[in-house]
Order: structure tokens, then C-alpha cells, then sequence
């Protein structure tokens, strides 16, 4: 961070364009650089007569929301998973990321659940979804391995949603207990990791083994303290025993890291959209 701007941004150049490996690690901060934001105008403007009815103040906070009813909760919920799943298009700095790598040996860690990045052009099996995906129901006890594509009920229940709450007759039940589902979001104990869930990790581990010891670029990009285990931690940790690592971390808010990597650590805290932009030139 002592450096200038453009000096930073030539040497990123040249370690990516050297590295062997590259693994990114995207978190809720590289999607709303992309526009995909949870706040102000993009939720009063989607939100309104339910900021109205209940108060909410953001799309984070309101998935806490204690909801009294099925039919409510998922009202909001099919509205959530809507503007931030399905309206939305592959962003310009997603497409900009996969251009940046795609002739490498990459892979990607992300906790972000709105596909983004396959829909910008990454491979499937290149995309590692710790947290889950917006566009799948799963049984809200967890009580089978299984998750389910939710797009054409999702549109349905906002296309039958009257006065914020959408007919009994929507409301999602798990076809093997019966009970209420969920988003298939980490949200408590009985999240579930389905057979893909489990390809994707065995894939990020392998992707890990092969990179151990190489010249690999950690590419952490907006990623914060809310579950700093999935990524932050575990770069700052391959980033300090591979001799041939450089952390290139992307954070307007909390930039440095362990002191240990300082002198292998590449930090932005400038827009991240400017800096991708910037380096793919």
C-alpha cells in the first residue's frame, strides 16, 4: 500500500502474467463493485412496499427478518432471490475477472451465492460455492442430501405475491419430510451439501495440491470478516509457506493483512472494477 497506484498495478501485471496457478477468492465485496449492491437505491427501488410494511433497511438485514408467515417470508424472499439471481446478467467486472485468467491454471473459491461467476463465462466445475446458491431450495432441516432449482417458482410467487405475502399454495414444503424449505443458503447446522457440493470441494483441494509450492497468485477480492475461515485466513496461510506465492488482496475496507506477508502481499483498496480493468490492459 506504500507504493503508488500504478506501480502496484504494473507488478500485479507481471505476477499474474508469470504465475503458474491462480486462485481467486470471491467475496460479497467484488459483487457489489459489480453493481450487485444490497442497499440503497437497488433496495428501495425492488423493496418498497416491503420497507413500507416492515421496515426493512437492506437486503442483508432483511434475510433475518422474523416474518410471521410462510406466505410473507417468501414473498420477500422470491423478490431476494430474484433481483440478485435471475434478473441480473453477467456483470462487466465478472467478464473482465474471466478474461484476466482464463488462459491460466485456475480455480475459484467464492461465498458469494448469485452465480456471477458462471455466468460470466467461468467452467462449473471451476467454481467452488461454499455458501450455497440463490437458485436452489433445500429442506430447512436438512433432512436429505438434495437441493432443488427454483427459478420458475421464484417468478411465480412474485408474480402471485398480493399485499407482500404469496398464496398457501406456494409455499415451498420439502417433498420427503414435508416441512418448510429454505434458501439454500449457510444459515444454520442444516445446510446442505449435496454430491455437487462435495465434487466442488474435492476439486479445490486437488486444484491446492497442485499448486502447493508453485509460483500461484491468491487472488482475494473483497472479501471481508464475516467468514473469514473460507478464504481470507486460508490465503494469508498458503500465501505464507509457498515460497513462489503472492497475495494479491483487492479491499476497500480492510486491505492489510499478516505482517509475516507483507513484502508478498500486492494490496488495493482503490475500486476494484478500476483495478481488473486496469490490469487487463
Amino acid at each position: 500500500m506504500n507504493e503508488p497506484y500504478k506501480a502496484r498495478i504494473e507488478k500485479a501485471k507481471k505476477e499474474i502474467a508469470d504465475a503458474e496457478f491462480i486462485l481467486i477468492g470471491g467475496g460479497s465485496g467484488l459483487s457489489a463493485a459489480a453493481g450487485i449492491i444490497y442497499s440503497g437505491k437497488r433496495f428501495t427501488d425492488n423493496f418498497s412496499s416491503f420497507i413500507k410494511r416492515y421496515g426493512l433497511s437492506d437486503m442483508y438485514s432483511s434475510g433475518f427478518y422474523p416474518f410471521e408467515t410462510q406466505e410473507e417470508r417468501w414473498a420477500y424472499w422470491a423478490k431476494h432471490i430474484y433481483v440478485n439471481r435471475f434478473e441480473p446478467g453477467p456483470t462487466n467486472l465478472y467478464k473482465d475477472l474471466y478474461q484476466l485468467v482464463k488462459d491460466k491454471s485456475y480455480f475459484v473459491i467464492t461465498t458469494n451465492v448469485e452465480s456471477q461467476f458462471e455466468k460470466s463465462g467461468f467452467p462449473a466445475n471451476k467454481i467452488f460455492e461454499v455458501q450455497g446458491n440463490y437458485g436452489y431450495l433445500q429442506c430447512a432441516k436438512g433432512c436429505h442430501d438434495r437441493i432443488y432449482y427454483n427459478e420458475s417458482l421464484v417468478k411465480e410467487m412474485i408474480e402471485k405475491t398480493v399485499d407482500c405475502k404469496i398464496p398457501f399454495e406456494l409455499v415451498p414444503k420439502c417433498p420427503v419430510c414435508g416441512r418448510n424449505m429454505d434458501p439454500h443458503l449457510r444459515i444454520n447446522q442444516y445446510f446442505v451439501q449435496d454430491e455437487k457440493w462435495y465434487k466442488q470441494n474435492k476439486l479445490y483441494n486437488e486444484f491446492l495440491k497442485q499448486s502447493e509450492g508453485k509460483r500461484t497468485i491468491y487472488m482475494e477480492m473483497g472479501v471481508g470478516f464475516n467468514t473469514p475461515g473460507i478464504i481470507r485466513y486460508p490465503f494469508e496461510q498458503m500465501t505464507f509457506h509457498n515460497k513462489g506465492a503472492t497475495l494479491i488482496r483487492l479491499n476497500k475496507e480492510n486491505p492489510t493483512g499478516m505482517k509475516e506477508n507483507e513484502d508478498k502481499t500486492l494490496a488495493f483498496n482503490e475500486d476494484i472494477k478500476e483495478i481488473v480493468s486496469e490490469i487487463l490492459r
